[in-house]
């Protein structure tokens, strides 16, 4: 977390930034060599320079924690969970009293825009750490010197917290590590282990081989995270095999495998064939076509987005309430979409 990090640390001020190694240039995230006309001064950018500048440079975690969780779109989720409570009329007045030019009411009508996908998923945060010849080095987003109204990625000086999550024999050159995750992993963990249930995750990710996937998504479109801070989604893809290690053995794990492969054993092509057999319209049936395409195909959602579940040991293992009528011992039942379902 970021503030396990910086802690670790200690406050890089100006005395600290400028004992900052080097210059880090990710392969995706940033080029760093944007004309200054693509790259407007936000509030959000204004705000996070004038942070920088008081405590020194901070964790690409602290960065994205303070690009999607910024008071404009806390206030959005705030009105929407007001909305939908009093009965989601489908007519109301969102009025902003004060002195100014309506800018924090205009940030907050951006937030209803991307609220689909706010509401949908969880904002956690990543830690990115490099391996240098002095060890791992933790990245940090710093002002840049020669443009002062310019972000940049920079190396810590020395180690940081974010160290304790990476497995030694890691053979990448860059990890991006998700602390947050992992201890909702692990209370899930728990609880699941203690009153049984289960959890289903699905996101993309992979199984700890890939590397520099911290990325930003704007109308669409790859965006540089550093650009206009506020304006883009900041993602990062999943590392199963993190999540698998948080599990710390008190609960059994499935997958990560692939969505086409979960909703191809879940039955899809089946249900597929139910619907277009019911429908008589050529036009709903093209769109029943291009949504499984969406799905299934590997090239689209098909093998970016994986599926990873958490049971009690004794699901997998079998338990006193899944007898067989013909065994005097308990069965394991498949699970369902990490197994192709049996249809009777």
């Amino acid at each position: 977390m970021s503030v396990l990090v910086r802690s670790g640390v200690g406050p890089l001020c100006a005395v600290a930034r400028a004992a900052i190694p080097s210059i880090w240039r990710g392969k995706y995230f940033s080029s760093g060599n944007e004309p200054a006309e693509n790259n407007p001064v936000t509030p959000m950018l204004r705000h996070l320079i004038y942070k920088i500048k008081s405590t020194g440079p901070i964790t690409v975690a602290e960065y994205m924690k303070e690009v999607l969780t910024n008071p404009a779109k806390l206030l959005g989720i705030w009105f929407i969970s007001e909305w939908m409570a009093t009965g989601k009329s489908t007519a109301f007045q969102l009025v902003e009293l004060g002195p100014g030019r309506g800018t924090l009411v205009g940030d907050i009508l951006r937030v209803f825009s991307q609220l689909g996908s706010v509401l949908k998923n969880c904002d956690i945060s990543v830690h990115l750490v490099e391996k240098t010849p002095q060890g791992w080095r933790e990245v940090f987003i710093d002002i840049d010197p020669q443009v002062s109204d310019k972000l940049r990625f920079v190396l810590a000086p020395s180690a940081t917290p974010a160290e304790v999550f990476i497995q030694h024999d890691d053979t990448r050159d860059h990890i991006e590590v998700c602390p947050d995750a992992g201890v909702i992993i692990e209370e899930l963990s728990r609880r699941i282990a203690l009153t049984g249930g289960a959890a289903l995750v699905a996101d993309y990710g992979h199984d700890g081989t890939k590397t520099d996937t911290f990325r930003g998504f704007c109308g669409h479109k790859l965006h540089d995270v550093l650009i206009a801070p506020g304006t883009a989604d900041l993602t990062a893809d999943v590392d199963f095999s993190f999540l698998r290690r948080m599990a710390q053995g008190k609960v059994a794990s499935l997958g990560p495998i692939t969505q086409h492969m979960f909703l191809k054993n879940m039955g899809i092509d089946v249900r597929l064939k139910v619907l277009l057999d019911k429908s008589n319209e050529s036009s709903v049936k093209q769109q029943l076509l291009q949504g499984y395409d969406m799905l299934m195909n590997p090239k689209k959602m098909g093998e970016r987005f994986n599926f990873f579940a958490l049971l009690p040991h004794q699901r997998l293992q079998g338990g006193r309430d899944q007898m067989n009528a013909r065994q005097s011992k308990p069965f394991a039942s498949p699970v369902a979409g990490f197994s192709e379902l049996a249809w009777q």
